[in-house]
């Protein structure tokens, strides 16, 4: 049995996808999932990459992956990651594949100079939680994620001053 992390690479794109949509299964949000392979591809390996991804492969198959992208902390003035998604295949839990991806990507944000890494996590979702506390992290109580999407993201779009 033996476990490999490795950047992914555009011939990964498909398997990638797969593991989103196996991901958003998992926390019951199959319908959010818009996206296709064509996009991420794009968004992944094209002119201006807006993210970066891990697979990991247990015996070669693919079981897992981490994907993430830069942000900024004006506050610290260091730029930092942020972990959009971890997921790792409920059959392949307890092995070490999710510390070893979360590691991974910490050890890139040390490499960088990234002031810190970040990422949330359901409320409902108490293994994730453990899980994370149990790798050292804060769960921020007083934090809420804010977000505009679709119509919304349009019309505040066009708010502007003035």
């Amino acid at each position: 049995m033996t476990l490999v992390l490795q950047p992914a690479m555009p011939a990964d794109v498909p398997t990638l996808f797969q593991l989103i949509q196996a991901l958003a299964a998992y926390e019951q949000l199959s319908h959010a999932v818009t996206g296709n392979t064509e996009d991420l591809a794009a968004h992944l390996f094209g002119s201006r990459p807006y993210g970066e991804a891990i697979l990991a492969r247990w015996d070669g198959d693919a079981v897992g992956f981490a994907l993430f992208f830069h942000t900024y902390s004006t506050f610290l003035t260091r730029p930092g990651l942020y972990l959009e998604d971890l997921f790792v295949q409920p059959d392949y839990r307890r092995r070490g594949i999710g510390k070893a991806l979360i590691s991974q990507v910490a050890k890139i944000a040390v490499e960088r100079g990234c002031g810190r890494l970040e990422w949330t996590v359901l409320d409902w979702n108490a293994p994730a939680i453990a899980f994370y506390q149990g790798l050292g992290s804060d769960v921020l109580p007083d934090w809420r994620v804010c977000r505009v999407m679709g119509t919304s993201l349009g019309h505040l779009a066009t708010m502007g001053a003035g």
